[in-house]
């Protein structure tokens, strides 16, 4: 049991590092990178959002995405306004938005391409799985 559970741990790793590479690879052509599309794909969905919120939802630390959410200013992809108190919200520019809809067309060729050996059932059953396996994680 224990090798099946280290094997299992590896096949995850190991298609999610594949798919990280490729991702990042293709997105050099949209001008960006695997770790700023996804902040802007954060920004996207919640504006407005805390440098704490952020972080959470790309899987880094709150200083990590600090440094991040400077390069981004500094590109012209985000405006980092003051919110109440301390708190920096974070709103993506219309060139963010530009950058944003290519690496999703990117994304989605990539996407198809790493996922194209298994079934659309296949691929809402891993989902299922994945999923379940995330929630007994924050459980």
């Amino acid at each position: 049991m224990p090798d099946e559970l280290q094997a299992l741990g590896r096949a995850v790793k190991q298609a999610q590092y594949k798919q990280h590479r490729a991702l990042d690879s293709r997105l050099a052509a949209a001008g960006t990178t695997l770790a700023q599309w996804d902040a802007l794909r954060a920004i996207s969905r919640a504006p407005g959002a805390s440098a704490r919120a952020l972080a959470a939802a790309t899987f880094q630390s709150e200083q990590a995405f600090g440094t991040l959410a400077g390069r981004l200013s500094a590109l012209g992809l985000i405006d980092r306004r003051p919110g109440i108190g301390r708190r920096i919200e974070h709103y993506l520019t219309p060139v963010g938005e530009e950058v944003l809809n290519a690496g999703h067309r990117i994304a989605d060729e990539v996407l198809a391409s790493c996922y194209s050996n298994l079934s659309p059932a296949d691929r809402t059953a891993l989902l299922a799985l994945l999923q379940r396996i995330d929630g007994a994680a924050g459980a």
